[in-house]
């Protein structure tokens, strides 16, 4: 490991999180570069923002946090079990791999490698973690830091969490601090689970101290003590509450559908999805594209301006229903309840019940149907169950824990998919669900998959041999319903003309604005 140019000073940066943290003049040297000033642009929780306006942290915050917890990490080990021989140069290149674990991530984070690249360029395979291997290249290259490349192959495993990438001499159990693949339990998640509850303003009762003091190699494997079995449950259930209540929430969601249609429609324009593989473009790619394009005069970004103005003025896609799938059914689930599928019942119910509305934009591509999958950390499996525990009195065994040892109220699955349904157009909100409704009828509530209908043809008399699922009664509203929203009326009182569908960059008629006119004045 070689150290910075003479000059760079330890310093201390104070954190909301952790109080003071000690930087070191090797990581001085990596965070006051433009690849990783970069993360002061990127939100930590994307969309999220739009909903909860104390989550302003970004990703750089994150990553010092991770970096911090990751030397304290594997300084502890170092401490408490000098027989495991970790080295100086062991401590930097994992506190390196913390410190840029994130450098590739995209603009509002998840919603670019989740959403955005895949609709674009669907191609490309793109994942955030590849593209920050090659920014920490591109920065060590740019800032002439020299670091051999044995170290740089190991940093670039350890963000990874594969050995397998760098030297077999390197000692197994570091790679469960980072990017922990055995179990999902690293710093990375002690960091973003205690930072994002803070920033939201939920308590946080979880100590990442106590569990990095309770960490302990035992085989070549990071191991905790059997006691706070019970506290790494409540991480893994508190990750679960997160991605249901926050990352999730339907107005963050519709947010991040009106940003990729934004962006998608710049796309042939700026030619975006062609930047995320050069370096030199990728480290301008921040969350203020949504600010060069507002700012933009060019004609061919009309559209997406008109998107994003509906997001400053709160005029989102509408949300229509909700469900929460079981995990073992989700493949019917989504085989079924398409967009497609939706818009073909909501136009058969619309025309059987001779309801006066315009379906000339209930289209396909009007509608959404997210499927959210939202688990512990181990997809449908218990992460405990991969989890390796010692006691005080024997400190050098470990194993798993077994029933009993810690709560035995445990879901009997650790994982679901959160089905969530849009439309792009509010005066369609009550047909739409509808619609979706009609397709649930399709799908009995059994655990059994049941036989797959064909696709209805008119007149087709639906029937099924099971109860089919109960929809969600708090939602229920009419089939004619047309939603309305602050951004959206004061639209109307200012146009006496055009549609409602303008506002989105699709068309529509003066017939649905005359219609959420009179509903509104109701």
């Amino acid at each position: 490991m070689v150290e910075p140019p003479h000059g760079v000073q330890m310093r201390y940066i104070k954190d909301q999180i952790y109080d003071y943290i000690t930087i070191s003049s090797l990581l001085s040297s990596i965070i006051d570069t433009p690849q990783f000033q970069r993360l002061r642009y990127i939100k930590q929780l994307g969309t999220s923002y739009f909903v909860w306006p104390g989550a302003s942290h970004n990703r750089l915050e994150h990553c010092l946090g991770v970096a911090h917890l990751a030397r304290s990490m594997v300084e502890h080990l170092r401490t408490e079990q000098p027989e495991l021989g970790i080295s100086q140069r062991d401590v930097d290149c994992v506190q390196i791999a913390g410190l840029c674990h994130d450098l590739g991530h995209g603009p509002w984070s998840h919603v670019w490698d989740g959403l955005f690249i895949p609709s674009v360029a669907p191609s490309k395979n793109w994942k955030h973690e590849d593209a920050s291997k090659m920014m920490l290249r591109f920065l060590l290259e740019e800032n002439n830091i020299a670091l051999s490349e044995e170290d740089v192959k190991f940093i670039l495993a350890l963000i990874d969490g594969d050995p397998s990438q760098c030297s077999s001499v390197e000692k197994r159990f570091l790679f469960d601090i980072v990017a922990n693949k055995r179990n999902g339990l690293d710093v990375d998640k002690f960091d973003y689970i205690a930072r994002d509850t803070y920033m939201i303003g939920e308590p946080n009762k979880i100590s990442s101290d106590r569990l990095i003091n309770s960490a302990r190699v035992i085989d070549n494997e990071i191991c905790f003590d059997i006691k706070d079995v019970n506290l790494l449950f409540e991480l893994c259930h508190t990750r679960f509450k997160l991605h249901k209540m926050i990352y999730n929430h339907k107005t963050a969601k519709a947010i991040e559908y009106m940003i990729v249609d934004a962006l998608s429609s710049a796309e042939p324009f700026m030619k975006i999805a062609d930047q995320i593989d050069i370096p030199k473009k990728f480290l301008y790619l921040t969350d203020d594209i949504m600010t060069r394009i507002e700012s933009s005069e060019a004609p061919e970004l009309e559209k997406s301006r008109e998107i994003f103005k509906r997001i400053r003025i709160r005029d989102l896609y509408r949300f229509v229903d909700q469900r929460s799938v079981e995990w073992e059914r989700q493949a019917i689930f989504r085989e079924l309840i398409t967009p497609e599928r939706v818009v073909q019942e909501a136009r058969r119910l619309a025309e059987e019940q001779g309801a006066d509305i315009d379906l000339d934009a209930l289209t396909p591509a009007s509608v959404i149907v997210d499927y959210a999958t939202m688990h512990y950390g181990m997809k449908e499996k218990n992460p405990l169950d991969f989890v390796k525990f010692y006691s005080k009195r024997n400190r050098n065994t470990c194993a798993c824990a077994q029933k009993g040892d810690y709560s035995m109220i445990t879901p009997p699955v650790f994982a679901e998919v959160k089905l969530t349904v849009f439309t792009k157009h509010p005066e369609y909100l009550g047909l739409v669900q509808a619609g979706y409704r009609a397709v649930l009828k399709l799908i009995p509530d059994d655990s059994t998959p049941p036989e797959r209908p064909s696709t209805p043809t008119r007149g087709h008399k639906r029937t099924s041999t099971l109860a089919s699922i109960t929809p969600n009664s708090f939602t229920t509203v009419p089939l004619t319903y047309a939603a309305t929203s602050p951004g959206r009326n004061r639209a109307l009182k200012r146009s006496h003309s055009g549609s409602l569908g303008s506002i989105g960059g699709e068309s529509g008629s003066g017939g649905d604005e005359e219609r959420a006119t009179k509903r509104l004045a109701q």
